[in-house]
């Protein structure tokens, strides 16, 4: 958090101290939501698959954003991520309905990352 205190950010930017609340929330939804098709009666090896990615995928992104500052690359792998919670999220909600409600605030919350990312790169 220390590179995104000392950056130039976009206007709607939240302050510092929200994002590790928000991502703990989103945390909490995903693993309810994994939980819910894990123990659904049909096998879901390839939702769970896409499920998997996507985490690698949100793992990878501050690596790339804070560590690297490659703030182009990290928005590109941004929409990459978002298509993937998409898709889990139609996945989920193919097999269990609540799971894949769950899935959308991370969604939502990954959009508005992408305008700060995006953003962040234009400013900086």
């Amino acid at each position: 958090m220390t590179t995104f205190e000392t950056i130039q950010k976009p206007v709607l930017s939240p302050p510092g101290w929200l994002f590790p609340i928000v991502w703990t929330v989103l945390y909490i939804l995903m693993g309810i939501a994994s939980y819910l098709v894990l123990t659904t009666e049909s096998s879901q090896h390839v939702t769970l698959f896409i499920y998997k990615i996507q985490l690698f995928f949100n793992f990878i992104w501050p690596i790339i954003f804070f560590n690297l500052r490659l703030y182009l690359l990290a928005f590109i792998w941004l929409i990459i991520l978002w298509l993937l919670i998409l898709i889990t999220a139609i996945l989920f909600y193919k097999t269990n309905k609540l799971a894949g409600y769950l899935m959308l605030p991370y969604l939502i919350w990954v959009t508005f990352a992408g305008y700060l990312n995006l953003s962040i790169y234009l400013l900086n």
